[in-house]
Parts: structure tokens; sequence; C-alpha cells
């Protein structure tokens, strides 16, 4: 059968890929250390599953409203004023199948044919091909390993165009781990304002940041911005909710109203009781969120160190952020994908190659894996090279 042009265009993810396949290896029986997959190895918490069991068993397993449950909903309103600062109505928040999700919808909501994106590289997998399947055209922005790997105005003032509408904006960013600050966002949200775009804020990883560093939404920082911002965010990194599919957004009320139609035609709602199961997940506090940083920038720390003993022959940039590391393969004269087969079938050590991130001398490592099997694989990477 004949398929259409944007469906010729669009790329498998290489995050899945990489996984399934190294899960395949582990059914076989085969001793994989898994660096690849982008969700955390502990359960979500007993509060949330227990939440969505009573849900089930009361018999919450219908129809909800398109953009979630109104008690959801005003939980998010509040989340969002406490912790970044966002004023917000809840006819402008959209609770979606995970954030991947909202992300599509906005995307399919603001793009035309023709219309550029602005995308700073490294960038997560999925932005370039939600761009292709809206119609668009992905603008890569390249950042440096020198500048942190953040974008600023002057460089995203270089990719403008008559045709660019969009900004998307990740912090803390997958793959990099990249936290900007609140002075780099000012600029960043002044130059949205002054060329008149959308600004989209994938805030996934909020509350997985190391070192003290504050996490601030580019919304929060004045009106003009907050009108030109959707702010994504969901609960699978947060609350290891990976499996749930369950994200949401924050935009201005008639914005929200579109992206409603958009949702009311491909998914409806979300699960139902999996929106119990997130309302429950905001009883959780600060010591549940002081603990998962804890665990994740001890594992950071251990990676660190063993790269740096590795002579050399491996680089990186501190992530400040999430929980992946960007490893520099460039002294290995490997392409990013030869690296990562050669890596899972000689040694079983499972990473994603960086060409689909748009940096093909480096590949992302995730730590969101037990120590004991850090140490393993770092073990296998070092003998490897």
């Amino acid at each position: 059968m004949a398929l259409s042009r944007r469906a010729k265009e669009v790329s498998a993810s290489a995050t899945l890929q990489i996984t399934a396949a190294a899960k395949r290896m582990i059914k076989e029986g085969l001793d994989v250390v898994p660096f690849g997959a982008g969700e955390p190895d502990f359960d979500t918490p007993q509060v949330i599953k227990a939440a969505a069991i009573e849900a089930i068993k009361s018999g919450f397993t219908r129809y909800t409203p398109t953009t979630g449950i109104p008690e959801l909903k005003e939980g998010i309103v509040k989340k969002l004023k406490a912790e970044n600062g966002l004023n917000v109505e809840a006819s402008g928040v959209i609770v979606s199948c995970g954030a991947k999700h909202s992300l599509y919808n906005i995307l399919q909501a603001l793009i035309d044919a023709g219309d550029e994106v602005l995308i700073p590289v490294p960038y997560w997998v999925s932005y370039p091909e939600m761009v292709k399947l809206a119609g668009g055209k992905p603008v890569a922005v390249v950042t440096q390993a020198a500048d942190d790997f953040k974008v600023d105005p002057a460089l995203l003032k270089k990719a403008l165009s008559p045709r660019t509408k969009v900004l998307i904006l990740n912090s803390p960013s997958n793959p990099c781990g990249v936290v900007y600050r609140r002075e780099e966002l000012e600029a960043l949200g002044a130059f949205c304002v002054k060329h008149d775009l959308t600004c989209i804020s994938d805030e996934i990883y909020e509350k997985i940041i190391f070192d003290g560093i504050e996490h601030v939404s580019i919304a929060s920082l004045s009106g003009e911005i907050k009108k030109r911002t959707v702010t994504v965010n969901g609960f699978s990194k947060s609350f290891a909710m990976t499996g749930w599919r369950l994200g949401y957004l924050a935009a201005e009320p008639a914005l929200a109203r579109v992206l409603s139609n958009i949702q009311d035609h491909s998914t409806s709602c979300p699960t139902s009781f999996a929106q119990r199961g997130a309302l429950a997940a905001f009883t959780l506090g600060a010591d549940y969120f002081a603990g998962i940083k804890k665990t994740f920038q001890e594992r950071r720390d251990y990676i660190v160190t063993r790269l740096k003993a590795m002579k050399g022959k491996l680089g990186f940039k501190l992530p400040e952020g999430a929980f992946y590391i960007f490893v520099d393969i460039a002294k290995t004269g490997l392409d990013s994908f030869t690296f990562a087969k050669r890596l899972l079938e000689e040694k079983h050590v499972a990473v994603i190659p960086g060409a689909p991130f748009g940096a093909d001398t480096y590949v992302r490592l995730s730590f969101a894996t037990s120590m004991e099997k850090i140490k393993e694989g770092l073990d296998r990477i070092e003998a490897w090279l």
C-alpha cells in the first residue's frame, strides 16, 4: 500500500529500539547491563498504586472529561502555583496520555505546513519527528560542549527566519542534563517575546536536579512570557509512573480549547483510574523527592569518577539534572551506532547512540539503574575500550 509522505519521513525511536534489543537478549538468558531506558528503576509509590486500585474496585473505570478529572486539574493548578510560581486557570490545564502526548498535541495545534521550529542540539529524539508529523520543519540549533550545551539568543537569531514559529526548550534536558538558570531563561523569554515565538517548555525532569541548583519555569518570569509559553510536565519520571502514561500541560485557555478538541478526536480522555493515582501522587512530600535526588546524584557522581579514571578515552559534561550522562566517544573513532551495536553485542552493555539526538560522536548512558549494574557496566566498558 502507498504510505503518506510524512509517515515515510519519520524515524523509529533509537531509544526504544535499543531497549527492546536489550530486553530480547535478557529474555534469552544473557546478562545485559541496561544503560538505555529512560525510566526510573524504582517502583511506583504505594500510595499511588493504592489509589488507582481503589478507583478500579469502586468502578471508576469509565470515560472522564477529555481534559482530565476536575480534582486532578485543580491539583495541578495548586502544584504549579506552589512549586513553579505559575498562576494558571484549570481551563488552561489539559491532562494527557503522557507528556509526549501533550507535546504532540501542541505541535499539531501550532504548526502549519512549512512552519519552522527551533530545536537546540542535542535534543530529545522525538522532537524533530513530532515536528515533521505536524507538517513543520525542525531547525537544529547546534550548541557546544564548551557552552554547556546551552542555547542563547545569539544562536537562535542565526537560525531565525520568517517561518519560525516555535522554540522547544527542555530543562533539565534529555540527553545532556542541562539546567538553565533564571537569567538565561529571562534572555530566552525576551527573545520569544521580541520575535513573537511560542515557547514549548518541557519540564518533565524538574524534580531530578543536583548540586542544589534551582529549577525555574520560564513561564513564571513575566506575564508576556507566560502568554507565549506552554508548560509540559507529567508523572512518569518524578513518580516512576512511566507505564501509566499520564502527563499534562498548562497553556492560555484559548490554546487549551483547541488542544482539547484535538484530544477529543485522538485519544478522548486519559485513563480514568490512572488519574486517581496521579492525584494521590501530590500527597508525597519533600522527603520523597529528596530521597530520589540523593539516589540519582550518588549514581551520577560514581559514573563521573569512573569516566575520569578512564584516562581521557571518553569525555563528558557534568549533568546537572535528569538521569543521563552524554558521553563523548570521538576518540574511539567510531560513530555512535557502531559504538552502541558493538558494545551490546561484544560486552552486553546497552547504551543509546547519539546520532538521533543530533550528536553522532556521543552516546547516552542512563543511570536509572542500580549501582550494582552501573559498576558492572562501567567495568565492561572500560575493559572493552
